[in-house]
């Protein structure tokens, strides 16, 4: 595993140092590895915000039960995706 050093201002610093105190991770390391970890997520789907998945969501619920298996509703979603990136549906 590399090793980075890194500076942040005292107010930064204090933030991390709350986030491992009060349980949310076990050290600044961790912290700012998940940071990173989803900063890079975000940008690998930027298209999809949290605003669409609720928006998602609700459209969902007012639809109804729907009358497709959980097969074809999978099959579906892999199909979107594969169209989504260019390849094709396993």
């Amino acid at each position: 595993m590399a090793s980075l050093t890194l500076s942040v201002s005292d107010d930064l610093k204090e933030w991390i140092d709350r986030r491992v105190v009060e349980g949310e991770y076990g050290s600044a390391s961790d912290y700012i590895r998940d940071l990173v970890r989803r900063d890079r997520e975000s940008r690998l789907q930027p298209d999809l915000t949290l605003d669409d998945l609720r928006l998602i969501v609700a459209e969902a619920r007012a639809s109804g039960i729907g009358e497709q298996s959980l097969a074809d509703i999978k099959a579906e979603a892999r199909r979107r995706v594969a169209a989504r990136r260019g390849t094709s549906a396993a």
